[in-house]
C-alpha cells in the first residue's frame, strides 16, 4: 500500500509514485509480459487528461457566500495561472469550468467571465457548466439566454446547501426547468447529500431527455461508520445507475478523507463501487481543484486515481480520464 506523501515536492512525489506504480503492475499477477506491463505503466502515465470540474474564483470578481465558513487554504483567489501551475506535467489537455456557488445575484455575471475564458486561446478551458436556480420560474430565461452560447453545456446548483432542502430536485418547476435543460441541450450536475442521492434518481426518471452528472461519487465519505448513510447512498447510486441518462463524475472524493492519512485504498473501496456500477463508458475524471487542496494536491489525487485502477484495461483508463468526457462534453 503506497501512502500518499503530504511534504514532498512535486517532482519528487510523481518520480516516487510513478515507480511504485511501476512495481505494482510488475508485482502483480498478470498474465502479461514484463515489456507489456512496463509499456502499460508509461501509457498510464502520460495519459491524456480532460478535467471535468475545474473551479475558479477572481475575490475580486466574485463573492463567494460560503468561503465565509470554509477554511483559510480556500480564502484567497485561484485564477488560470494557479491551475497550470497546480496540473503543471499532469498532461491535462482541456477542462471543463465548475460553477463555484457564486453569490445568486452574480449568476449571469461568473457565466459572462467563464464564456470569456473559454474563448481564449491560451486558457485550456474549453467548455463550461455554469450556476443557475432551477427552483425559480426565472430560470428559464436564463437557461435559454447562455444555451445559445457554444462552450456552455450545463447547469448546476448545489443541492447540499443548508438552504436547500431535501426533494427540492422533485419540485413541479424544478423538474420543468430539468426538462428544459434537455430541450436546450443542457446537462444539470447533481451535487446533493449522499443520503438524497435516490431523489436524483427520481427527478432524472421524470426527464429521460436529460443528462445528468452524478458529482463526487455521490458526496459520501470515504471514512464513515454510518451504515445506515452508506446503504442509503449506495442504493440512490444503483437507482441512477439504471438510468441510460445518468453518468458519474469521479472527483470530490478526496476531500472526504483524512487529511495527510490517506492512500489510494482509503478511496478505492467508493471509486470502484463508482465505476463498477456505471460502467466504463459512463464515468469520467475531476479535479475538483482547489477545493481538493483540503486534503491532497492536484497531482496526488490524480496519482491516487491512477493507483486505483491500474489493473484496469489501457482502454478503460483512457476512457475515465479523456474519451467519454471528449464525448459527453463535445470538446
Amino acid at each position: 500500500m503506497t501512502r500518499i506523501p503530504s511534504a514532498v515536492t512535486r517532482r519528487q512525489f510523481l518520480r516516487n509514485s510513478g515507480a511504485a506504480l511501476a512495481a505494482a503492475g510488475i508485482a502483480g499477477g498478470s498474465a502479461l509480459c514484463a515489456r507489456e506491463r512496463t509499456l502499460a505503466v508509461n501509457a498510464a502515465a502520460d495519459l491524456p487528461i480532460i478535467d471535468t470540474h475545474q473551479h475558479l474564483w477572481d475575490l475580486e470578481r466574485l463573492q463567494l457566500p460560503w468561503l465565509q465558513g470554509a477554511p483559510e487554504v480556500l480564502k484567497r483567489s485561484y485564477v488560470t495561472k494557479d491551475y497550470l501551475e497546480a496540473t503543471k506535467g499532469l498532461n491535462v489537455v482541456k477542462t471543463v469550468y465548475m460553477e463555484v456557488n457564486v453569490a445568486d445575484e452574480q449568476k449571469s455575471k461568473e457565466a459572462d467571465h467563464v464564456i470569456a475564458l473559454c474563448e481564449r486561446d491560451d486558457d485550456p478551458m474549453a467548455a463550461a457548466v455554469i450556476g443557475g436556480l432551477p427552483h425559480t420560474q426565472e430560470f428559464a430565461d436564463y437557461a435559454k439566454k447562455y444555451a445559445k452560447h457554444k462552450s456552455i453545456r450545463g447547469v448546476r446548483n448545489v443541492l447540499h446547501d443548508a438552504d436547500r432542502p431535501a426533494e427540492m430536485c422533485l419540485q413541479l418547476t424544478f423538474v420543468d426547468n430539468m426538462k428544459l435543460l434537455g430541450d436546450l441541450g443542457l446537462s444539470f450536475d447533481l451535487c446533493m447529500r449522499p443520503g438524497e442521492i435516490s431523489d436524483g434518481a427520481l427527478l432524472a426518471a421524470q426527464c429521460p431527455g436529460t443528462r445528468f452528472i452524478i458529482d463526487h461519487c455521490g458526496n459520501m465519505p470515504v471514512v464513515s461508520n454510518d451504515d445506515a448513510l452508506r446503504a442509503k447512498w449506495q442504493a440512490g447510486m444503483q437507482a441512477a445507475a439504471q438510468l441510460d441518462n445518468v453518468v458519474c463524475k469521479i472527483s470530490g472524493i478526496v476531500v472526504t478523507a483524512p487529511k495527510d492519512d490517506w492512500t489510494a485504498e482509503t478511496l478505492a473501496g467508493n471509486v470502484n463501487f463508482c465505476l463498477d456500477l456505471f460502467g466504463e463508458d459512463r464515468v469520467f475524471f475531476g479535479g475538483d481543484w482547489p477545493v481538493c487542496l483540503l486534503s491532497a494536491s492536484y497531482a496526488q489525487w490524480v496519482a491516487a486515481l491512477k493507483e486505483i485502477v491500474k489493473d484496469r484495461s489501457p482502454e478503460f483508463q483512457k476512457k475515465l480520464f479523456h474519451d467519454n468526457a471528449a464525448r459527453l462534453y463535445r470538446v
